[in-house]
């Protein structure tokens, strides 16, 4: 059995609670949800969707590039948004990132995310 490991990346910002920004366990890295906030002012990159969400996966994509992984290695992803009619421009933003096979996905809305952010998104990948 291997043991689990903590990651993080100076290109993601730090947790903002008692969690790991992600995960290595049996094969796989689990990536805790990411805002788009940016690591360095630890602000939120704009008040936009689209900034926000390329920020969210320019944090998930540091996150694998620091345990040599690519967003190809992403097998799932689940993206939480402030309203659904942010919808069409987040997807805009995504299908940039993955381009090739993109992995399975769910999508949901939900009341309110932390530092009222419009999106975040969490990923799992394989080792």
């Amino acid at each position: 059995m291997s043991a689990k490991v903590v990651v993080a990346s100076p290109g993601a910002p730090k947790a903002i609670g008692p969690y790991s920004a992600g995960i290595k366990a049996g094969g796989f890295l689990f990536l805790s949800g990411q805002l788009g906030i940016d690591p360095a002012s630890g602000q939120l990159a704009g008040p936009g969707i689209a900034q926000q969400s390329e920020r969210a996966l320019t944090s998930l994509q540091s996150l694998l590039d620091v345990n040599s992984l690519s967003m190809a290695s992403v097998v799932k992803t689940t993206v939480y948004l402030k309203s659904m009619d942010d919808f069409p421009e987040m997807n805009k933003v995504y299908e940039r990132f993955f381009v090739f096979e993109p992995p399975a996905r769910s999508t949901v809305e939900v009341a309110r995310l932390p530092k009222d952010a419009l999106v975040e998104i969490d990923a799992i990948a394989m080792l």
